[in-house]
């Protein structure tokens, strides 16, 4: 039977497309990538139309010509609940009246990630709060609207539960606190702000706050932890890198029962005192990261009171940290659901040790070990140590040999991934790389020696005695410039 008398005799050249409802064409699209969307909305107009209609995310560029192309856009897409808006650093970003225009197409806005759009103003951000009250999530990064404009998202947002802000140029050092607290904020996100303090009213005056993270801002921060710890008992995950933090901020933390996730990155201060508070009185952390900066302020006593206190322990990451047996045998022993372990740059690493992680860490599914002396012996105990081990990842480990990770994925069997970049291959590359240069530069070197040493440096009556001085500073520079490309191109022949 053909399928021409199968299909009741229609016409076979019949769009049998047609016969799909439009919510159809939308579940076929949702089970697409992005590439194949597009291929698919040049169809016809239909599917166009339909393709459109059914796109929840977007992500555009935000140069200045975006406001005159914002109304075409969201004509087609004017279902957007979720919008990026990049702009290149070098170019002329969006400003207030596309801001505004395209927040008020876009009513039902949930989730909005700005990035170096530098012509927005608090005026735009007002603007963009009085149109999407449905906001959960805002994203900044190198914008220069201020403590007003976030001001105007709290108040006119009540549903906002993610607030992240990084590199705000806006901010003085004579900012207002930022407010006002909102009860629906679920998680703070603090990057690279110089007057970042003006938030701790914020994140004090958030009950329902579950994550904070703050990295490299400026300030005290000992003082803000405390508000926290009596006023925010239900938050579960902190982070703090490169801040200014001491054990009294620690010991602050530790009156937060309900603590899952914390990472002390680089924050000299903090000692094994604050590090054992945490860990005696926090007995819910499943994940931990700590990087000591190779101070030798959190050590074993630290570690030892993590195996006590942290039974239900799934991942932990030790940078710049020197733990021995004392702590690591607790650690294995007691953690038993242990599945993730890093140690990086751990001078106290060796053979003895990844032999006793092997033994006891029945849990253990990732392992990474960079810059540790351990070699190809400490390694063999993994062979049969560890039976839920799945990956590991070696970097730096002098001792480690190509030979080595072969028997060790041999003994495993081919499902076991092991990844390893040798001390040797990295000082290949970077010869690799110098080549390179010589090869490429070599001949552009004198040439451009010859232009600096023409450059006429300006004088002035008033600094003749600076003016001089850098004039002789630079013909330094050229004369060493000119030897080092002369000395580059004999190496080379």
């Amino acid at each position: 039977m053909s399928l021409q008398t199968a299909g009741g005799g229609g016409d076979p050249d019949r769009d049998h497309t047609l016969d799909l409802p439009d919510e159809c064409l939308v579940l076929i699209f949702y089970s697409l990538g992005s590439g194949d969307r597009k291929r698919c909305s040049l169809v016809c107009r239909r599917w166009l139309a339909v393709e459109g209609q059914s796109r929840h995310r977007l992500a555009l560029d935000a140069r200045a010509a975006l406001l005159a192309a914002a109304p075409a856009l969201f004509d087609r897409f004017d279902a957007v609940t979720k919008l990026a808006l990049k702009c290149d650093r070098r170019s002329e970003s969006i400003g207030d009246d596309a801001l505004a225009l395209i927040a008020a197409r876009c009513p039902n806005l949930s989730r909005l990630k700005l990035r170096a759009c530098r012509l927005l103003t608090d005026r735009g951000m007002a603007s963009l709060a009085a149109s999407c009250p449905a906001l959960r999530k805002l994203s900044c990064a190198s914008c220069t609207f201020g403590r007003a404009g976030i001001a105007a998202i709290l108040r006119s947002c009540p549903l906002l539960e993610d607030l992240s802000i990084k590199r705000l140029r806006g901010l003085t050092d004579t900012a207002d606190p930022v407010g006002p607290p909102s009860s629906a904020l679920r998680s703070i996100c603090l990057k690279e702000l110089y007057n970042a303090q003006c938030f701790a009213p914020l994140i004090a005056g958030s009950p329902n706050l579950r994550s904070l993270k703050i990295f490299r801002c400026s300030g005290d921060w000992d003082l803000l932890l405390e508000e926290i710890a009596g006023r925010v008992l239900g938050i579960a995950e902190v982070h703090l890198e490169k801040i200014q933090v001491s054990d009294r901020g620690l010991f602050a933390l530790s009156s937060c029962p309900d603590l899952e996730v914390l990472h002390i990155v680089k924050v000299p201060e903090c000692t094994d005192a604050g590090v054992t508070a945490v860990a005696d009185k926090c007995r819910l952390l499943r994940k931990i990261h700590i990087d000591g900066w190779r101070t030798n302020r959190i050590g074993d006593l630290g570690l030892m009171a993590i195996a006590r206190g942290c039974p239900n322990l799934q991942e932990l990451v030790l940078i710049g940290v020197n733990p021995t047996a004392l702590s690591l045998e607790p650690i294995a022993g007691i953690c038993r659901g242990l599945e993730r372990l890093a140690l990086c740059g751990c001078e106290t690493i060796g053979d003895a040790e990844i032999s006793c992680i092997a033994a006891k860490c029945s849990a253990l599914k990732k392992l990474c070990i960079k810059g540790c002396p351990v070699s190809d012996r400490g390694m063999e105990a993994f062979a049969e140590g560890c039976p839920s081990l799945a990956k590991v990842k070696l970097k730096k480990c002098r001792g480690v040999t190509l030979k080595g990770v072969e028997l060790l994925r041999a003994a495993r069997g081919e499902s076991f991934a092991v990844n390893l970049v040798s001390v040797e291959k990295q000082d290949q590359d970077l010869i690799m790389s110098e080549r390179g240069v010589q090869e490429n530069g070599g001949e552009q070197i004198p040439v451009l020696a010859d232009q600096v040493a023409a450059i006429d440096l300006p004088s002035s009556s008033n600094s003749n005695g600076r003016s001089a001085s850098s004039k002789a500073r630079l013909r330094n520079f050229v004369a060493n410039f000119r030897r080092l490309s002369i000395g580059g191109s004999n190496s080379h022949h």
